[in-house]
C-alpha cells in the first residue's frame, strides 16, 4: 500500500520526466522533494518515508532514495534522528544552490492585473545601444580589423606559458598591483623606443585589456559628463561610443590626405579636454598626418590645455617605404598618451593592450585602473615579456608584414580585375590591414554591406564611420585573414552586389 508521500513523488516525478527527461532518477528524486517542502506540501517536522520502503513505493533502488536523503540532509533541509527516521527541517537555507523544477505552464489568466514593469534602462545605456556598431561576426573575407590569427606560433607561446606556469610565483595568479607585469613593461619599453620613437621608460606604460579600456580610462580621468573632445571624421566607432556613455560630447572633426583638420579656435573650446587621433595610419582611411599636421595639432594642445591620445593601433604593417614615427617621441614633453595593442599583430582575444603616459599621470592611472578594473593576467604578460625579449615578436611582426604585403596586392589586383581601376580610396597610404573602396554617389554602401553578408561576405559601410548622416559611401574590405588563393570567390559575390547597386541607380 502506498503513502501519501509516495502517491505525491510518483505524480511529481512523471511531470519532473516530462520536463528533464534527460536527468538521472536521483536527481529528479532530490528536486521533487525539495520542492515539496519548499511550496509547504511537506510541512516542517514531516517525518519521510524510511529509504527502502520508498524505493519500494517509486519503483527505484534504494540508492536513489539515499542519494536524495543525503542531498537534502546536506544541504540543511531535512535533518536524521539515529532510530527515529528522516524529518523535514524546521529552519530552511538562507540560500539555493539549485532551482526547483517548474510546474507544466499554464494558460494566461486575462482578468489576472498585468504584471509590474522591469526598471528602465539608463539613458546612457539608451545612447549606447543607439550606436551599436560591433559585429558579432569576426572571421571570414572581407571582414575588417581582424589579423590572421592561425599563422600565430600558438605552440611556442604555449611553451612559454607553461613554463611560467609551473614555476611562477602565486602573485602571477592574483590581481595586477602595477599596472601590468613589470616584465612586459620593460620590455614595451625597449620596443616601442627603438621600433616606434616613442620616448618613455618602463614606469610610464599601463598595461590594459584591449583598447577599449585604455579609452575608458582616459575619458574617465581627464574628461568631465559636459566636457568635449576632438575625434576624426571619419573615425573609430569605438572611440565615440565610449565618449557618448561617459557624457563627453564627440566633436568630429574632417580627416583629408593630411589627416586631422585643425578647426579656429571657439568659445566652446572652454569644455575641450581630449583629441583622439591616428596619425600613423588614419582609421579608417589610411592617410598619414603630415609633420606641418602634428607640429601644429602639438601646438593647439598646449595652448588650449587638452591631451592629444595617440592610437597606433597597426602603424607595424606598412608595405613601403619606413614605418612613421610616433606623434608622442615628435617633441619633448608632448601633450601625448600613447595607446598601442597586441590585438593586430598578435591576435585579438589575447585583450592586451598599452599606454604610454606622461610621468605626471602615471601613478593616477594605475591606481585608477586597479580601482575600476582589478586587472590579471600576469602570466600571459610574463610569457609576452618573453616572447618579446627572445626576438619572436620581432620576427613574427617581420613574416605577418610578408604575408599581409601579398594578400593586399592580390586584393587590389582582384579589384582592378573584377571593377576596373580608380576604385581604391586616394588616401590609402600602402599600409594596414584593410583597403577602402570609394562608391559612386547615390549607392547605398549599407545595403551592399548587407547583401553581401547575406551571401556570406562580411565588409563594412564607410559611411558608418561618419558622423554626418550625408557621408560618402565605401566598403572596407579586410585582407589579413584571407588566403589569396581564398580570395577570387567572395571579391565576385562583392563585386556582383556593387554592380548591382550601381545598375539600380541607373535610370531605366
Amino acid at each position: 500500500m502506498k503513502s501519501l508521500i509516495g502517491d505525491l513523488l510518483l505524480q511529481r516525478l512523471a511531470v519532473a520526466r516530462g520536463v528533464s527527461s534527460a536527468a538521472p532518477t536521483n536527481r529528479l528524486l532530490y528536486e521533487c522533494l525539495r520542492g515539496a517542502i519548499l511550496d509547504g506540501t511537506l510541512p516542517a517536522a514531516a517525518r519521510l518515508p524510511p529509504s527502502r520502503d520508498l524505493a519500494r513505493e517509486l519503483a527505484v533502488s534504494r540508492n536513489t532514495v539515499v542519494f536524495a536523503y543525503d542531498q537534502l540532509l546536506a544541504e540543511g533541509y531535512v535533518r536524521s534522528r539515529v532510530g527515529s527516521g528522516t524529518f523535514v527541517a524546521e529552519v530552511f537555507p538562507d540560500t539555493y544552490t539549485t532551482v526547483a523544477p517548474k510546474p507544466p505552464a499554464r494558460a494566461a489568466d486575462p482578468t489576472a492585473a498585468p504584471p509590474p514593469p522591469t526598471p528602465p534602462l539608463s539613458q546612457r545605456a539608451l545612447g549606447l545601444l543607439g550606436r551599436i556598431s560591433a559585429s558579432t561576426v569576426q572571421w571570414g573575407a572581407f571582414m575588417p580589423g581582424v589579423p590572421d590569427v592561425t599563422a600565430f606560433p600558438h605552440r611556442r607561446f604555449a611553451q612559454i606559458l607553461a613554463q611560467h606556469a609551473r614555476g611562477g610565483a602565486p602573485s602571477l595568479r592574483s590581481y595586477a598591483t602595477a599596472g601590468g607585469h613589470p616584465a612586459l613593461q620593460r620590455s614595451l619599453a625597449n620596443y616601442l623606443r627603438q621600433a616606434r620613437s616613442v620616448t618613455c621608460e618602463a614606469g610610464q606604460i599601463l598595461i590594459t585589456e584591449g583598447i577599449h579600456q585604455a579609452i575608458d580610462l582616459v575619458t574617465r580621468l581627464l574628461a568631465d559628463p559636459g566636457d568635449a573632445a576632438w575625434v576624426e571624421d571619419p573615425g573609430y566607432w569605438g572611440t565615440r561610443s565610449i565618449l557618448g556613455v561617459n557624457g563627453v560630447q564627440a566633436r568630429a572633426l574632417p580627416v583629408d590626405a593630411e589627416g586631422l583638420q585643425l578647426p579656429e579656435a571657439t568659445p566652446e573650446d572652454a569644455r575641450l579636454r581630449l583629441a583622439f587621433v591616428t596619425p600613423s595610419h588614419q582609421y579608417p582611411l589610411g592617410s598619414v598626418m603630415s609633420l606641418t599636421r602634428r607640429l601644429a595639432l602639438l601646438e593647439a594642445a598646449r595652448r588650449r590645455r587638452l591631451w592629444v591620445v595617440e592610437d597606433d593601433y597597426d602603424s607595424e604593417f606598412r608595405f613601403a617605404g619606413q614605418p612613421i614615427p610616433s606623434l608622442q617621441g615628435l617633441v619633448d614633453d608632448a601633450p601625448v598618451i600613447y595607446v598601442g595593442t597586441f590585438s593586430k599583430t598578435l591576435y585579438p582575444g589575447l585583450r592586451t593592450a598599452y599606454m604610454v603616459l606622461p610621468p605626471s599621470l602615471a601613478d593616477t592611472f594605475r591606481s585608477a585602473q586597479m580601482e575600476l578594473y582589478r586587472g590579471g593576467h600576469l602570466l600571459e604578460q610574463a610569457a609576452l615579456a618573453d616572447f618579446m625579449d627572445s626576438g619572436q615578436y620581432a620576427a613574427h611582426i617581420r613574416r605577418m608584414r610578408i604575408l599581409y604585403g601579398a594578400r593586399r596586392a592580390r586584393l587590389i589586383a582582384l579589384v582592378e580585375e573584377r571593377l576596373g581601376p580608380g576604385w581604391i580610396h586616394p588616401f590609402d597610404s600602402n599600409a594596414g590591414l584593410h583597403l577602402v573602396l570609394s562608391l559612386p554617389a547615390g549607392v547605398s554602401d549599407v545595403e551592399i554591406t548587407a547583401e553581401a553578408g547575406r551571401a556570406g561576405v562580411l565588409v563594412r559601410p564607410l559611411s558608418r564611420y561618419y558622423a554626418a548622416s550625408d557621408a560618402p559611401a565605401g566598403l572596407l574590405l579586410g585582407f589579413a585573414s584571407v588566403p589569396e588563393a581564398a580570395m577570387a570567390k567572395p571579391m565576385d559575390i562583392l563585386a556582383s552586389c556593387i554592380e548591382r547597386a550601381v545598375q539600380r541607380m541607373r535610370p531605366n
